[in-house]
């Protein structure tokens, strides 16, 4: 008899507002945090251990915040995303709430950036652009455009990517309305392969680097693993097929053990990594789940599940996941 799904450690409530990002903080000393960004432009700094917001952000004009990410090497600063057609840089030493940058990408599209440090105090975003099909990338510091990748062929509008190092350099895997992947040498400015994946546009993608595999879904009830060769050659792996079509999200869980996939019919899914083994439907939402986050870096015997929704309670849930099992 199959055990029923776990119930939520604990939810934090009052956003106010439909979540549509998420981030772990984790690093260096202090407690464990989770950033959320909210429809009205609020960012709240979530203390995992106490469970309360410590600090609420009023950003990006109050238009939605789409995308979060912090650095590496410092918890005072993070990097958001808004339906301003902005990326803004904030630091939070010593008290403050300032926003010491920004960028005008001219996105009007949900794309969400991907951030690279390449070394300490060095990092690459990659933006969506006023051009759909157009990705920029550029130095964090200064802004200096390194390059502008756009496919020769007509793919379409850029609908999510995924930045990581190479060993040859740094790689962006972009996902486009006619289902395509391009898998782009950013330091070359040329696209490494290309491969349909969907017949519907992609809507999300992750990698795990370690194994060199990926996957991608969309409006579609089909989940497609990929792989890479050693000529970065995208080639398709595996295939899953969902109960219900359209995934919004797709997290691979830091160990390459889990994941945690996000769907239009308000359920988390849990698969395992290595077969796409189903494991668990979380079932909590009442309506459909957009953000997930995962980390398995501030608990050494579990990681935890991060997701959110739209419908009108506005909380987030966090689940716990040993080992890849429940």
């Amino acid at each position: 008899m199959s055990r029923p799904p776990p119930e939520p450690l604990y939810i934090l409530r009052g956003s106010g507002a439909t979540v549509n990002s998420l981030h772990f903080c984790c690093g260096g000393d202090g407690p464990p945090f989770l950033y959320s960004g909210s429809g009205k432009g609020a960012i709240h700094m979530w203390n995992l251990t106490t469970r309360r917001a410590e600090r609420i952000l009023e950003s990006h004009a109050g238009n939605s915040v789409i995308w979060l990410h912090t650095f590496k090497d410092s918890r005072s600063r993070f990097v958001s995303q808004g339906r301003d057609l902005r990326v803004c840089v904030w630091d939070l030493s010593e008290d403050r709430r300032t926003v010491t940058d920004s960028l005008l990408t001219g996105s009007v599209g949900f794309c969400q950036c991907s951030l690279l440090e390449t070394r300490p105090g060095a990092a690459l975003l990659a933006h969506p652009t006023e051009n759909m099909e157009e990705v920029s990338v550029v130095e964090v510091k200064s802004w200096t455009p390194v390059c502008t990748l756009k496919p020769d062929s007509k793919l379409g509008m850029l609908m999510c990517m995924k930045m990581w190092q190479a060993d040859s350099g740094p790689v962006l895997c972009a996902g486009y309305e006619d289902g395509s992947l391009v898998l782009w040498d950013v330091s070359h400015r040329r696209p490494f392969s290309c491969l349909k994946a969907h017949p519907e546009p992609v809507m999300c993608l992750d990698i795990d680097v370690c194994k060199q595999k990926g996957i991608s879904g969309s409006s579609e009830k089909i989940l497609q693993s990929w792989t890479l060769d050693n000529q970065q050659n995208l080639q398709m792996h595996d295939s899953v097929q969902m109960t219900n079509p359209g995934v919004s999200q797709l997290r691979i869980r830091v160990d390459g053990k889990v994941l945690a996939t996000a769907g239009w019919d308000n359920n988390i899914r849990v698969l395992g990594w290595k077969k796409l083994k189903p494991l668990a439907v979380l079932q909590h939402h009442t309506d459909m789940v957009f953000p997930l986050g995962s980390n398995s870096v501030f608990m050494l015997n579990f990681s935890r599940i991060m997701f959110d929704f739209k419908d009108g309670h506005k909380f987030r849930c966090i689940h716990r996941i040993n080992n890849g099992h429940f």
